[in-house]
């Protein structure tokens, strides 16, 4: 092994028209900071950087899977491995890789957008406040308040009339 290189192999798959092509790469100059890498964590970095740069689309399975908050513990927990057992180059770019993960995943299951549109409960207080004002004394209300005689007229005055209510016998229709 030299110094200033690392020997490491890298296998593409590129499939064409009922074509499968493969090479490999071999022997790169890459700078130190790159020899103290793994072959494993060299491809992890690859992988990471390749998920950042191009949209890839999440399965729906994994997309639920980290969108539920034992997910979010799962990906904090391979973070906090990443940084206490792996290089820290691979460690922060995972941080990128997370965020990404996490953002096209609450995407792909809608809940970012419920949580955008969705208003917060002062806004809702504030527009109920808006939709139920405090009542005013109706027309209705008003006239019944001047013209009720209960609280307004004298307190006992009957008045004398002609008519004299008769009850006839209604037989068994009613017990009381």
């Amino acid at each position: 092994m030299y110094l200033g290189y690392f020997n490491f192999q890298i296998f593409s798959l590129i499939i064409g028209k009922n074509k499968i092509l493969i090479y490999n790469i071999e022997m790169m100059k890459l700078p130190k900071m790159f020899n103290s890498l793994t072959q494993v964590e060299l491809i992890a970095l690859v992988v990471f950087v390749m998920y950042i740069v191009f949209p890839v689309e999440n399965p729906g399975f994994v997309s639920n899977m980290v969108d539920s908050p034992l997910g979010m513990v799962g990906v904090l927990a391979v973070t906090l491995y990443l940084f206490f057992n792996a290089n820290p180059l691979v460690a922060i770019l995972y941080v990128f890789v997370a965020y990404e993960l996490l953002r096209r995943s609450s995407k792909q299951t809608g809940k970012a957008a419920i949580q955008e549109h969705t208003p917060s409960q002062v806004k809702k207080d504030k527009k109920m406040q808006k939709m139920n004002p405090e009542k005013k004394e109706t027309l209705e209300e008003e006239m019944v308040e001047k013209m009720a005689p209960i609280g307004h007229s004298d307190p006992v005055v009957f008045t004398e009339s002609a008519f004299k209510p008769v009850a006839e016998d209604v037989g068994t229709a009613s017990m009381y």
